[in-house]
Parts: structure tokens; sequence; C-alpha cells
């Protein structure tokens, strides 16, 4: 455990990146700018997976995770202080952009690195519980911003404490010796990353992490609008419906990390995806009941949340030795949270938001299929 917990506190760091949804509507208050305008903030933070998570794969391969990680949690402990120190439109931008550049870093380190410090057969367990980790975060940020502003009138000490904590946790981490798997074979770059994707295996389980992570940026994008005209609840009620799905990501990595210590990953996978379907399914047909509704929505939270580390670890463990671009590429499927949503707006848009909301059932179908080939192929020993 003196290894896995300065780890684990990395992921807590991860969650930083979910700054984005109360920048956005705290800066929107403060400054008077435009939607447009203000649709600059997460794009500064996002597209940064996009364009750096493989070359960041391909360094780490070189100069360790563990470096890597912790150059993440600087970048990231910058761009939080920028935007507290000095706070206009520009450097709002400029902090954003640095947290983006640091959470992808970040992101494509902690997990391997994860795996290196725990026993074999608990890493999607750790994983799991990695996520459940991130999550304490995520949802801790919007209570605190409100404390803050109550108490002390200023929403941004949000970005002084998260900060802080940043550079704790280097720190940390900085203090405890960890002994990394060495990549071998051949020697990382950005081709041979890009060459991964000629493996099939490889090739599905990142189309994985693009949709699965689809489905979680998509829902939060259309649930709103969904229970709204759907189910008939108002405007500010169906907006609450992201806190029913967050907490049943947050209940579903804690119960998933205590039940990978028994079931086998690939399973855990198949009856990830199997709830997943069959909530979302449910959601689309199911008779107008808001009662219903509710927890519908908390069982899709809660059937997605294991899903990327089950897939992240079931690639890693088959390819130890070829991580750090396996990582890279994961984290680049990410992009899939900026490309999903507008599919399922243009569909809503022509079609009716039942199918919109069939492009979430596309997904989710995608993601059984392929853990029930991975079974039934017995693809891997976990």
């Amino acid at each position: 455990m003196r290894l896995v917990v300065p780890v684990l506190l990395s992921f807590f760091v991860m969650s930083f990146v979910d700054l984005v949804g109360i920048g956005k509507d705290r800066v929107a208050g403060d400054l008077e700018l435009s939607d447009f305008v203000l649709g600059l903030i997460p794009f500064a933070a996002f597209i940064w997976f996009f364009i750096l998570s493989v070359p960041v794969g391909i360094i780490q391969a070189r100069v360790g995770k563990k470096r890597m990680l912790n150059a993440g949690m600087i970048i990231t402990g910058i761009g939080l202080f920028i935007p507290y120190f000095f706070y206009n439109f520009i450097t709002v931008i400029a902090g954003f952009a640095l947290l983006g550049i640091g959470n992808t870093i970040v992101q494509v380190s902690a997990n391997p690195l994860l795996v290196d410090v725990v026993p074999v057969r608990r890493a999607s367990s750790f994983l799991s519980f990695s996520q459940f980790i991130k999550a304490i975060g995520s949802m801790l940020a919007a209570p605190l911003a409100v404390i803050f502003a109550r108490r002390f009138g200023d929403w941004k000490l949000l970005f002084l404490v998260y900060g802080i904590i940043s550079f704790l946790s280097v720190l940390w981490l900085g203090t405890v010796k960890i002994e990394e798997t060495a990549a071998s074979g051949t020697k990382a770059s950005m081709a041979s990353a890009f060459r991964l994707l000629g493996n099939s295996y490889i090739l599905m389980m990142v189309l994985s992490i693009f949709l699965v992570v689809g489905i979680d940026v998509g829902f939060n994008y259309f649930s709103g609008k969904y229970l709204t005209a759907r189910f008939g609840f108002e405007e500010v009620t169906a907006q609450s419906g992201r806190s029913i799905y967050f907490f049943g990501r947050l209940l579903g990595t804690f119960v998933g990390a205590l039940i990978l210590t028994k079931l086998s990953s690939a399973k855990g996978f198949f009856y990830s995806a199997m709830l997943s379907i069959i909530a979302i399914l449910l959601f689309m047909i199911l008779p107008v009941s808001k009662a219903a509704a509710w927890v519908l929505v908390f069982l899709i939270g809660f059937g997605v949340a294991n899903i990327f580390p089950l897939v992240f670890s079931l690639t890693v463990q088959k390819y130890p030795e070829r991580s750090n671009e396996i990582s890279g590429l994961m984290m680049m499927a990410i992009s899939g949270g900026a490309l999903i949503p507008p599919v399922i707006g243009l569909v809503s848009d022509s079609l009716g938001v039942v199918p919109g909301m069939g492009v979430l059932l596309s997904c989710a179908a995608y993601l059984l299929v392929v853990s029930w080939i991975i079974i039934r192929k017995k693809m891997v020993n976990i």
C-alpha cells in the first residue's frame, strides 16, 4: 500500500479536468460572455487528449511513467494557479489549456503505473477503485465552489485548493521508489504506436474506449433534453439527472472494485455492457414514468462505470510490454467524448429524441459484442 496510495491520489488529481463545467458556468456569470466564447473553455481542455496522448505515451516509454505522471501533475497545478491569481478570460483559457495538457499526461501515465504497483490479478479491481477516487474529486468540486463562494466570497479558491493538492501529490509520489515494467521489443515511436492498430484486438479495444467515453459524455450532454421531452420533467429538474448518473458511476466503481476481486475482468466487462444496454433500451421504450426514469438513469451510470478500467486492464495485461503505446492510444480515444454528442444532436434534430438516444444504444451494443467475443474466443486469461 505504500506504493499504491500515492498513485491512487493521482486519480483524484485526474478529476480536476471536470472543473471545466463549473468553470464555464461561473465564468459566464462573472464575465458575461456568449455561449460560443464560453465553449472555448472545454475545447481548450479536451483538445489535448487527441493531440498529445500518443506522443506522451512514446515519451513515457523513454523517461518512465512516474516521471511523466509527476510532470503532468505539476502542469495541472500551474494551470489551476493561473486563473486564481490572474483572473480574466485569457488567463482562464490559458489555465484550462494547461489543465488539459497536464490531465492528458496524468491519464496516460497513471493507469499503467497503477498496474505496475498492484498484483496482476487485482489490476482490474484497483483500476475500478481508481475511478471511484476520480469520481469523488468530480463530485466534490461543485459543492466546494458553492461553499467557497458563500463563506469567503470567492469560488476561485477551488483552483487554489486543487492546485495545492496537485503539488502535494507530486511531493508524495516523488518519495516512493517504483519498479516499472520495462518496455521491450520494438522501440516505441509514433509509427509503432499507430501500427498497433493493425492488431485486431487492440483496435477493437481502443474503439471500445472511444465509444464508452462517447456514452459517458453523450448521456450527460443529452439526458436533460431527453428527460424533458420524453418524461415531462421541468428543465431544472431534468438537469439534476446528471447528478443521479454520476452517483450511479460513483457507486458502480466502488462495487466493481469489490466484485472484480472475485470475478474475471472479461466477465465483468460482459456483465457491465449487458446492464448498460438493458438500461438504455428500457430508457428508450419504457412507458412514461418519472420514478422509473430516475432508476434507469442511475443504472446507466452504474453499468458504464467500470467499462473504461476493464477495457484498459484487459488490453495492457495482454500486451504489458506495449503498455505505454497502448495507454497513449486509449487516451487519444477519449476524443470519442467530443465526437459522439454531435452525432446524437444530428440524429435527434432529424428523427427525434428517442432515435438520438439510440446512438448511445448502438455504442453499448458494440461493447456487448466485444465483451462476448473476448469470452467466446478466450482472448485473455484474466
